[in-house]
Parts: structure tokens; C-alpha cells; sequence
């Protein structure tokens, strides 16, 4: 590649794409090398999960300092194992943001956010997945962050909960077009109650993403098998399963299980932007909350149309 050509990230960023980096460290953070992925990436956002933050704090020494202060804080009664965790991973995603933020100002608030998940072990649980996601955003205390619930049929009733109060969600854990067709109306009708209420929908920049991960393992089981280690895997993606195109991963050897891309607004989000906005300037006092029917037919056709369905 020429010295003067841009880099297959930045030629998609071009093109719209919004790459996420999918794994966050302190070392990483305030050594730089985040802002490098910005800087020389086109890297726009980033995830993380117990597991990346887990590997993180588990190598080096780049959180003793603060290991030290939690233990002297309280020596006699000093915080438990899980207490630490929270206060190391809130720190590093507070850090993320406030590196992020520029990106997002810039962009509008379309990008620079950061994930970060609840605990797992509350997926079947609405009201304290609910709870939990109000106090990660309340504890964070960024605009860019963004909560990942897991796509869970209780989970649904606590991302349309936690929209309507005017917080961006990061769905996770969407293995189905059902279960994204059923996310894309919990988002909808979480918009609703907010504008109800007299909120401004344009604070909620909520994505979801489809678990593209689990196919790629599988694929990359039978390339294996097959030592054609070459074979684009996006093309058999896109002729089988066309919705996942827009949350391919990158087949980047230097880069791989590291970097992906995201939609941040799918044809469906951006159509229920437009009515809501639309219903506003008509009705600004007395909006109503359609049906469930009604919702379901409006994304049933929206999901029909040709185009990309995921965020």
C-alpha cells in the first residue's frame, strides 16, 4: 500500500462504518495507545465485558495503585472482590470516555461512546438489570456511555425501561431477526415514553448488536479444516444471512478478535426518529403511545425493505 493511501479502516470510516475497538485496559487507556487507534484508525467507540476487563486487570501492574488505595480506604472492613471490580472497570470507562469525547462532539453525538455491561447474572432479571443499568450511568456520570443489556426476553422490558428514562443502551446477546425485531420495538417504545414525559430522544444513542462472534468461531473452525485460511468470510455471510453484513468482523490478522464495525442507527431507529418526530411537531402535547399491533406492522415493513436491519 502506498505511504499516502489511506487504511482499510479509514477508507471505511469513509464510507460511513463506525469501527469499535472491542477491548479496553488501563495501560491501554493512559498509555495512549486508545487515542492512537482514534488518531491512526478511524476507531470511533469501544466495548468491553467482565472477560476484556478480567484479562486486563489479571496482567501487569497498571492497577495496583489503585488496588492499594481501595484496601487503605478501609482496612478493617476492606472491599470484597466484586466491590473492587466495579471500582476498577468504572474507572477505566470513565477514563475511555473522557478520551472518546471528543469524537463524540464532533460527530454529533453519532459516535464516541463506550460500553460497559452489567452483570451478567442479571439477565433474567428485569427490575435489577433495570436498577443496575441506572447506577452504571449514574456512577459513570458520562453522556457517552452507553449500558449493555443482554437481549434477553426480560432483558427487553429493562432496555425499553431504562430508554424511556433517557439512557443509551448498548443491546446485546441478539442471536435472531425475531429477537432484533422485538429489541428495535422495545427501543421504539421507549422513545415514546420518553417523549411522553418530555424528554429529548436526540440524548439517546442506543445500538444493537447482533452476536456475530459465535458464527465467526464456527467459520473459522472449518476454514481451518478446509487451510484455505484466505476465503473472505464476509460474502458467504452476506448471500446467507444479508443482515449481517453491517456487523461483519474484520479478518485482520494483526487486529483480529480486537477490531469490528457497527452500525449506529439502523433503517428501523432512524424511521422511528422520523415519526417521532414528526407526531412531535404535529401533536407536541398530546402524544400517544401506539398499539403494540401498530408497532409490530411498522417494523415488520421496515425490517422487509432491502438494506442493512442492524445498528
Amino acid at each position: 500500500m502506498p505511504a499516502d493511501a489511506a487504511s482499510p479502516l479509514k477508507r471505511l470510516s469513509d464510507l460511513g462504518q463506525s469501527v469499535w475497538v472491542d477491548y479496553l485496559s488501563r495501560e491501554s487507556i493512559r498509555g495512549g495507545h486508545l487515542q492512537e487507534l482514534i488518531d491512526e484508525d478511524s476507531v470511533v467507540g469501544a466495548t468491553s465485558n467482565p472477560t476484556i476487563f478480567a484479562k486486563a486487570m489479571s496482567s501487569g501492574n497498571a492497577y495496583d495503585e489503585q488496588l492499594h488505595e481501595l484496601a487503605d480506604r478501609n482496612p478493617t472492613h476492606p472491599a470484597n472482590l466484586e466491590q473492587s471490580f466495579w471500582a476498577l472497570a468504572q474507572q477505566d470507562i470513565k477514563d475511555a470516555c473522557d478520551v472518546f469525547r471528543p469524537v463524540w462532539e464532533r460527530s454529533g453525538r453519532r459516535d464516541g461512546y463506550v460500553s460497559l455491561e452489567v452483570d451478567p447474572r442479571l439477565a433474567y432479571e428485569t427490575l435489577q438489570t433495570f436498577r443496575e443499568a441506572m447506577h452504571l450511568h449514574q456512577t459513570v456520570d458520562r453522556p457517552n456511555l452507553m449500558v449493555k443489556i443482554p437481549a434477553t426476553r426480560p432483558g427487553l422490558a429493562a432496555i425499553e425501561d431504562v430508554i424511556a428514562k433517557g439512557h443509551s443502551i448498548n443491546v446485546t446477546l441478539i442471536f435472531s431477526l425475531q429477537r432484533y425485531a422485538e429489541v428495535a420495538e422495545s427501543y421504539i417504545r421507549g422513545i415514546e415514553r420518553l417523549v411522553a414525559e418530555g424528554g429529548d430522544p436526540r440524548a439517546v444513542a442506543s445500538v444493537a448488536s447482533f452476536f456475530v462472534s459465535r458464527i465467526d468461531t464456527e467459520a473459522d473452525k472449518r476454514l481451518e479444516a478446509l487451510d484455505a485460511p484466505q476465503i473472505n468470510l464476509c460474502q458467504p455471510l452476506r448471500r446467507d444471512l444479508p443482515f449481517l453484513d453491517p456487523a461483519r468482523k474484520l479478518c485482520d490478522s494483526s487486529k483480529r478478535n480486537i477490531l469490528f464495525i457497527r452500525r449506529q442507527r439502523s433503517p428501523a431507529v432512524l424511521a422511528a426518529h422520523k415519526h417521532i418526530r414528526r407526531r412531535i411537531a404535529l401533536h407536541p402535547r398530546q402524544l400517544r403511545i401506539p398499539q403494540r399491533r401498530r408497532s409490530q406492522r411498522r417494523l415488520q415493513r421496515q425490517l422487509a425493505r432491502p438494506g442493512p436491519s442492524l445498528v
